[in-house]
């Protein structure tokens, strides 16, 4: 059980090792409050893929992360998740501020 480092990394072997065997794979997540950390791990019992952060800005990776997986366990495993992970992108409005105007 290695961490693997890159973000994108892990989601992209993530998502092969559930394609190879969806009935076997199990995606769990972790978070420790004492040490603010999230461990995020995919396994199918004979490869283990773990993802380890501290940043607050990665919970929002994370939902993305769960998205893709719910579109594959929903849809099979043949399913193209671009359409999934570039709509996230495309539907946040502009935040515009309250402020006083000048």
């Amino acid at each position: 059980m290695v961490y693997i480092v890159s973000w994108d990394d892990f989601v992209e072997r993530s998502v092969q090792l559930f394609r190879a065997s969806p009935q076997k794979t199990r995606y769990v997540m972790k978070y420790r409050h004492s040490d603010g950390k999230l461990v995020l791990k995919v396994t199918d019992d004979k490869e283990c893929l773990k993802f380890k952060t501290d940043q607050a800005q990665d919970a929002k990776k994370m939902e993305k992360l769960n998205n893709i997986f719910f579109t594959l366990m929903a849809r099979g495993p043949e399913t193209d998740i671009t359409e999934v992970t570039g709509k996230e992108q495309a539907t946040q409005p502009a935040k515009r501020g309250r402020g006083r105007k000048q």
